[in-house]
C-alpha cells in the first residue's frame, strides 16, 4: 500500500512529483477518483474545496471521477474505486469522513482497492487510517466537537493500520491557534504519538516504510 497523506492537497512541486514517483506514469495516463465526503458535513463557505479540486483536475488526468461514498449501493462504491489509478480523499470532518467508511460497510473493500492503488489523503482524508481516531484522541487534541456535531459521541476508527496520529495545518494563517506551543500542548497530553504537518508537508508511507516529504515545516512527537 502506498499513501501520501498531505494537510492541503497537491501545493507545490515536491508533493505533485513524490506522486508521480508513486504512481509510476505520467498523470494523463492514469484515472483519478475524487472524494468529498468528509467536506459536505463542514458549515459555511467550500472555497477551499473548489479550489483544491481545480488544482487536482489541473493535472491533466485521463480521466477525473467524483464519488460520493454516502448514498450509492457498496458494490457501486467499490467498483468506482477499483477504476481509478489514484483515490484521492479531501478535507472536511474526520468523524464523518470514518463513520461514512464503517455505516456503508467500505473498509474492508476499500483497503483491498488500496493494495495496488495511491491514496492521497488531505487533511481529514489524511487522519482516517490512525487506530487512534476514537473519541479519546477527539478529547486529547481537542476537536470533540466536530465528533459531537454529528450527534455521536464514541467513535470506532476504521482502518487502524498505524499506531500515530496526523494533525494537519501547522502554522496555517487559517488556523492561527496552531503554533509551535499548541502541538506541544497536545503531545504532553497524548499517550499515541503525532505527526503535526503544515500545508506544504506530506507523511508518505510505502509498504512499511514511513518518511516526510515536504516543502513546509513538520514535527513529531516524541
Amino acid at each position: 500500500m502506498e499513501f501520501l497523506l498531505t494537510a492541503s492537497g497537491l501545493r507545490n512541486e515536491t508533493l505533485r512529483d513524490a506522486l508521480r514517483d508513486m504512481l509510476g506514469k505520467p498523470f494523463g495516463s492514469a484515472n483519478v477518483v475524487f472524494v468529498p465526503t468528509a467536506s459536505v458535513a463542514e458549515p459555511g463557505d467550500h472555497g477551499w474545496l473548489v479550489a483544491d479540486m481545480n488544482r487536482l483536475h489541473g493535472l491533466g488526468w485521463r480521466q477525473f471521477d467524483v464519488l460520493e461514498l454516502n448514498g450509492l449501493p457498496r458494490r457501486t462504491v467499490l467498483d468506482r474505486l477499483l477504476r481509478a489509478d489514484v483515490v484521492y480523499v479531501e478535507g472536511g470532518n474526520q468523524y464523518h469522513l470514518a463513520r461514512s467508511i464503517t455505516g456503508n460497510d467500505l473498509a474492508g473493500g476499500f483497503l483491498e482497492a488500496l493494495e495496488s492503488r495511491v491514496y492521497v489523503g488531505v487533511s481529514a482524508g489524511s487522519m482516517i487510517f490512525s487506530r487512534n481516531l476514537t473519541e479519546h484522541s477527539a478529547d486529547v487534541i481537542g476537536d470533540a466537537a466536530d465528533l459531537h456535531a454529528l450527534g455521536a459521541t464514541t467513535l470506532e476508527p476504521p482502518f487502524g493500520l498505524f499506531d500515530w496520529y496526523l494533525k494537519p495545518h501547522l502554522y496555517s494563517p487559517d488556523f492561527p491557534e496552531r503554533d509551535d506551543a499548541w502541538a506541544e500542548r497536545i503531545a504532553e497530553r497524548a499517550d499515541f504519538p503525532l505527526y503535526f504537518i503544515d500545508d506544504e508537508t506530506a507523511v508518505r508511507i510505502r509498504d512499511d516504510t514511513v518518511d516526510v516529504v515536504s516543502e513546509g515545516r513538520w514535527r513529531l512527537f516524541p
